[in-house]
């Protein structure tokens, strides 16, 4: 509960509750939502609406789970397994022409969007391509 704008990238389990007012992009495994959320939301495993949820963006999820008074406005894409548009960390490294450790070092440090699922690292290839944009700007 609470008030959040900005990125939010977590591990594991995320609660969103009823009071939360959020603007922001998230991107996540397993998470369910119970208040207001104004931005793109992204789930590996899971998300789940609750009701008095409000939600207002962009989500992808392989299993989406919406309950009676719940709301959600805004585009939903699904997938049938959650790996599947998400890379590993030496096809990353790979597309980035990079080398692999410079990769590791940037996930461990939060420098770029990425999920760790167990001791694997999973790469979004378009939120990395939104990442390096935003940082050729700065």
């Amino acid at each position: 509960n609470g008030t959040f704008q900005g990125k939010l990238n977590t591990k594991g389990i995320l609660f969103i509750g009823q009071k939360a007012i959020i603007k922001a992009e998230i991107i996540g495994e397993d998470i369910t939502v119970a208040g207001k959320i104004e931005g793109n939301i992204s789930a590996v495993r899971r998300l789940k609406l609750i009701a008095p949820a409000d939600v207002k963006g962009e989500i992808k999820s392989p299993l989406l789970i919406i309950e009676e008074g719940a709301l959600l406005n805004g585009l939903c894409t699904m997938k049938a397994q959650a790996n599947s548009t998400y890379f590993t960390l030496r096809e990353m490294a790979n597309y980035l022409q990079i080398e692999e450790s410079t990769l590791l070092d940037w996930a461990e440090e939060n420098k770029v969007p990425v999920i760790k699922e167990g001791s694997q690292y999973l790469f979004d290839p378009k939120e990395v391509e939104n990442w390096l944009a935003k940082e050729k700007v700065s």
